[in-house]
């Protein structure tokens, strides 16, 4: 039955995927198709959706920086609205389905919780894991995350064992672990060291201490983030990530009996979801955020999450709670999923379209992602300082041209403003960088960011301004580079390409030179 459900799997995802929705949410449609067919799970496709679980948010913690933990729109926002759906959802859940007090707060905690699965997930492939509303909302699911495990603790569904002591050694094995990665090649044995820290130590490890296997392998990944190779470990550990991630969504799928009472009640569990999202987004305007970043953070957090089934099994087991309640909140919990996800790959055009409106709840004060206006008088734009674009800007500098960055990655700006460049913060997809941003006077724009979106959107946004000066961008793909030029870049280089194309170059002018040389004269 395992053959036939990846087999399923495979053709929804293809067929959601052709619809131009996330596969995943075909994934979660092949769980729900394999369930009527009769298959319940079993042993390999639970261990395949947990290992995949625990590389994802390993490879998060790579990413992450602890500096964006520590930020007020990340642990107050985060309590904050736990305090107030707690309040609202359980008097409704007291008033409503007839549950004691206990009962009611339990259960309206854990539906103030979000999915830190489907959040990584969507953020990824958006490649804004990174971007300030990236952080906010990783921030904020970290911040969930240590209230869950307070509240597992509390309810001893996971004893806490005298080991969890060993945690105050954690920051010594941070050298160890960096100095292992430092001399370990690029072959196999660099994603067997990434398993070996993510899933053995992260995950067995504090699930043997009492705590969250989910949180040892986020906390594992933030202690080699920073590392240089955190980003080489995080694509090497990539298919392996996604293929396991299936096994997740298949999982949900398998967990919900479809019933047209436990749909219905799901059903209306769902419409509570724009109203958690809202307050989200009146939260972090209210800690000063714009309004493009709480929108896209807050609808990012618009889902349940994975461990509101763990409580509500919990219950189930100590009979405060009816089984049927345990598929109601599966059910829910996919549904979210499923309209979150294509929700989220929207997210940029629903803002623009709600832009008008949004922007009305911002603070007028100085906000925390304040982007840039002016440039000065430069006379080339980098969009996006990776390798690439950090690459073309030392080779302006080098030939006496005035050059900006811009990346949105605050990490990426403080490395390069270490190194001497003058990069700024800035997201390429916001629509309200090009209406501000003074171009007058810059002669060429480069787009380097990783996202083929935002490449296309800047391209728009400057041609829509009245740009007419010359932009090139990479690509990694025919059709990527067709779309560019359709939207009015001048040039775009695949980057492989250019590589190749150097290399040769090298080659043919080393040829010339000792050519002329032996040449007589």
């Amino acid at each position: 039955m395992e053959a036939l459900a990846l087999a399923v799997a495979f053709a929804l995802g293809l067929l959601f995927q052709q619809l131009r929705i996330p596969a995943l949410v075909g994934y979660l449609a092949a769980g729900f198709a394999m369930q009527g067919l009769g298959f319940t799970g079993g042993a390999l496709l639970e261990q395949a959706a947990h290992v995949g679980v625990l590389l994802l948010l390993f490879s998060v913690g790579l990413k992450l920086r602890l500096q964006s933990l520590i930020r007020p729109e990340a642990w107050a926002a985060g309590l904050l609205h736990l305090v107030i759906t707690t309040a609202l959802l359980g008097t409704a859940l007291h008033a409503l389905a007839g549950f004691d007090g206990r009962l009611a707060a339990l259960l309206a905690v854990t539906l103030g919780f979000s999915s830190t699965v489907l959040a990584a997930k969507v953020l990824e492939e958006k490649k804004e894991l990174r971007a300030f509303h990236g952080r906010v909302a990783i921030g904020i699911l970290i911040v969930q995350d240590l209230v869950a495990v307070a509240l597992l603790a509390t309810l001893d569904a996971h004893p806490v064992s005298w080991f969890v002591l060993g945690l105050a050694a954690l920051p010594l094995l941070r050298p160890l672990l960096w100095k292992m990665a430092d001399h370990i090649g690029h072959d196999e044995l660099f994603l067997l060291f990434g398993l070996l820290v993510g899933v053995v130590i992260g995950g067995m490890g504090f699930e043997k201490m009492g705590l969250s296997a989910e949180l040892g392998a986020l906390v594992m990944g933030m202690l080699l983030a920073g590392h240089p190779r955190a980003v080489e470990l995080s694509g090497a550990l990539w298919g392996l990530k996604e293929v396991l991630l299936i096994g997740f969504f298949v999982q949900i799928g398998v967990t919900g009996v479809l019933t047209l009472e436990s749909l219905g009640v799901a059903a209306l569990l769902c419409l509570a979801l724009p109203l958690q999202a809202a307050l989200f987004f009146v939260i972090l305007v209210l800690f000063r955020l714009r309004a493009r970043s709480a929108f896209l953070a807050s609808l990012a957090l618009a889902t349940y999450s994975e461990f509101g089934l763990i409580v509500a099994s919990l219950a189930v087991q100590r009979q405060w709670l009816a089984a049927d309640w345990l598929v109601t909140l599966a059910l829910a919990l996919a549904l979210s999923f499923a309209l979150a996800a294509p929700l989220n790959r929207v997210a940029h055009w629903l803002y623009g379209r709600l832009e008008p409106w949004l922007r009305r709840f911002e603070l007028q004060q100085e906000h925390p992602d304040e982007q840039p206006i002016r440039l000065g008088r430069a006379q080339v734009l980098i969009m996006g300082m990776g390798r690439v674009g950090s690459g073309a800007y030392d080779y302006f500098t080098e030939h006496d041209l005035r050059v900006v960055g811009l990346d949105s990655d605050p990490g990426k700006v403080e490395q390069n403003l270490r190194r001497g460049r003058r990069v700024l913060y800035a997201d390429a997809e916001d629509p309200a960088l090009w209406q501000q941003l003074d171009i007058e006077g810059v002669r060429a724009v480069v787009l380097a960011m990783p996202d083929f979106e935002a490449k296309r959107i800047a391209t728009q946004q400057l041609r829509k301004r009245g740009y007419r000066g010359h932009i090139v961008a990479t690509s990694n793909f025919p059709d990527e580079a067709r779309a560019l030029m359709e939207a009015g870049a001048n040039h775009t280089a695949n980057s492989f390409y250019e590589v190749g194309a150097g290399l040769a170059s090298h080659i043919c002018e080393d040829w010339a030179e000792k050519k002329a040389e032996d040449t007589p004269a």
